[in-house]
């Protein structure tokens, strides 16, 4: 059955919070940042509205987590690969060879499945910000400086230290359940451009920097799901090492 879509775009909304830069929040839209960017800025708006596609289609994105995006065509124009082919051809780009479309359908599936989880349920939040929180900034504000952080810091250990790409997927689901719980937005054409850069040559050294940079230079505010940084010269100490391979279990 073919799926209706909106009239007209969905307006772009403004920030819930700051934009974060650096620490690879801040890094150059590629398209297909812009193209998961703007397939959950369109689902989000209508779900938030209660619009009976879009909450049709977050459940059918749910039921693809944890599958392959090559196994999944009844997930076909929900996950964005059409506005990437847009993206490229207005920035110009050449033409997308079999092992970079793979990357690209296989990063955005994880993203755009991802965000639905975590926008379960919730009418009165985004849990995708454009130009928000990284990974690694997103899980400190989870932290409540409390010995129950280690948990938390551990999982995030895990996903930078998966060595397959279903193992990461995993791992990030497991950390999403804990943002949704707290209602903790992420920015994920961020996270879909971190899993297309993953699966390429020396891409899970630069993203395990980056989620571990967010993680450092996030400045914790008072507050649910926030933290203060416990030395006044620096962030605590995580663990994240970026190049430390060992998959934890």
């Amino acid at each position: 059955m073919t799926e209706t879509a909106p009239r007209s775009p969905a307006p772009a909304e403004p920030p819930e919070r700051e934009p974060e830069r650096g620490a690879g929040a801040g890094t150059e839209h590629g398209p297909l940042r812009q193209a998961v960017a703007q397939r959950i800025r369109i689902l989000q708006h209508d779900y938030r509205n209660d619009v009976s596609h879009a909450v049709q289609a977050l459940a059918r994105l749910r039921r693809g987590i944890g599958r392959q995006a090559t196994e999944t065509p009844e997930l076909w124009g929900l996950v964005g690969m059409e506005q990437f082919y847009a993206a490229r051809t207005a920035q110009g780009r050449g033409r997308v060879d079999e092992a970079e479309a793979l990357r690209a359908e296989r990063a955005a599936h994880v993203a755009v499945t991802l965000w639905a989880l975590h926008q379960q349920s919730n009418r009165t939040k985004r849990m995708h910000v454009e130009d928000g929180a990284s990974l690694g900034t997103a899980v400190r504000r989870l932290m409540s400086g409390t010995d129950s952080d280690e948990p938390i810091r551990k999982r995030l250990v895990r996903a930078g230290t998966a060595t397959t790409f279903e193992v990461l997927a995993q791992r990030l689901r497991e950390l999403v359940v804990l943002l949704r719980a707290a209602e903790i937005p992420l920015d994920y054409g961020l996270l879909a451009e971190h899993l297309d850069r993953w699966q390429r040559p020396g891409g899970p050294t630069l993203v395990r920097q980056a989620w571990g940079r967010g993680f450092h230079a996030h400045q914790g505010a008072a507050g649910p799901g926030a933290q203060q940084d416990d030395a006044p010269g620096g962030p605590v100490e995580t663990g994240v090492d970026p190049n430390d391979t060992k998959d934890e279990t």
